[in-house]
């Protein structure tokens, strides 16, 4: 099929180590922009990002070209590489 569109809606929720309430107002935009860009890298397209204290939610659409545990490990290795790096904790 010439015209075949796919999109997959996915709704991703993730916790800080231990539930430890680490992400901190003054950083977590910083936060998102950065896991904004490591989606938009993977070429899949974030719709909505929010944090509370101890967790994330994201609402991604994918395209069917990656899998969903490979993303997340994109997403979860570089964050956290980047909250150390910038020591935020």
């Amino acid at each position: 099929m010439a015209n075949t569109f796919t999109q997959i809606y996915i709704h991703i929720v993730f916790a800080v180590q231990s539930r430890q309430c680490l992400i901190k107002k003054e950083w977590k935009e910083r936060l998102h922009k950065y896991i904004t860009g490591i989606i938009k890298n993977e070429m899949q397209k974030l719709i909505v990002i929010n944090s509370m204290p101890d967790h994330v939610h994201m609402l991604i659409g994918m395209k069917p070209d990656i899998a969903l545990s490979d993303l997340m490990r994109e997403i979860k290795s570089n964050s956290s590489k980047f909250i150390n790096d910038q020591r935020f904790t």
